[in-house]
């Protein structure tokens, strides 16, 4: 399998345009150039792990809260989603539970599967992996809806003393573990993917199998 690499050559990973070995900097956008980003699996985990602390106060904490006739009510994410349920709404009760607790738990399942498989050097498809991968870039900025819809309701529903809405505690810590899931599936260089399986298509010396000697290029002389 020939790859960008091993054909001397490496890519720019903001503007895609490739280059030989050795260029240090890219001639169109001028980022730096490198072949393998080794610090990158450090920041996924650090982005993972903060977007993960940020996502547990989401889902426990109201994401909305309704004051009506001065009683204030607070709702999370899957009691908002139940209650919609309750009053018919179920379309929207799913777009909800899609956008803001399937796709949040399955972005941090695929990243982590990612980082592991490369650290670890997993067997397995190269392709499936990317592909993976780039369907958790573009799936992540859909997580937002949900922050979207408080934003609206917010701003819509605002009749005086009778009916308010406000954003609550959870709606800055659910948008915050978007943002960082996001980050950390940024950060991963999936370049390494293929790596791991370059290892993976290795030949190896099987235990115990005797090793060809190197050829001897003059004689030792007394």
């Amino acid at each position: 399998m020939t790859t960008a690499r091993s054909a001397g050559l490496v890519a720019c990973t903001r503007c895609t345009r490739v280059w030989p070995a050795g260029t240090a900097e890219c001639g169109r956008c001028g980022a730096p150039l490198v072949s393998r980003d080794a610090r990158s699996l450090s920041r996924v985990w650090a982005w993972w792990a903060v977007g993960l602390m940020c996502y547990i106060p989401a889902n426990i904490f109201p994401m909305l809260q309704t004051t009506y006739l001065m009683k204030t009510m607070g709702n999370t994410i899957v009691g908002g989603a139940i209650e919609l349920m309750e009053h018919g709404d179920y379309a929207v009760a799913l777009v909800i539970l899609i956008a803001s607790v399937a796709i949040p738990i399955s972005k941090f399942v695929a990243v982590a599967y990612l980082a592991v498989a490369v650290q670890r050097r997993l067997r397995g498809s190269a392709l499936r992996r990317t592909q993976l991968y780039e369907f958790v870039e573009f799936i992540g900025r859909w997580s937002m809806i949900d922050v979207f819809v408080v934003a609206v309701l917010s701003a819509l529903v605002q009749l005086s003393v009778v009916v308010s809405i406000q954003p609550g505690p959870a709606a800055l810590n659910f948008a915050l573990s978007v943002i960082f899931t996001m980050l950390s599936a940024r950060s991963f260089d999936s370049r390494m993917i293929w790596d791991s399986l370059e290892s993976a298509e290795a030949p190896e010396t099987p235990a115990g199998a005797p090793v060809a000697p190197e050829p001897i290029s003059s004689l030792a002389t007394r």
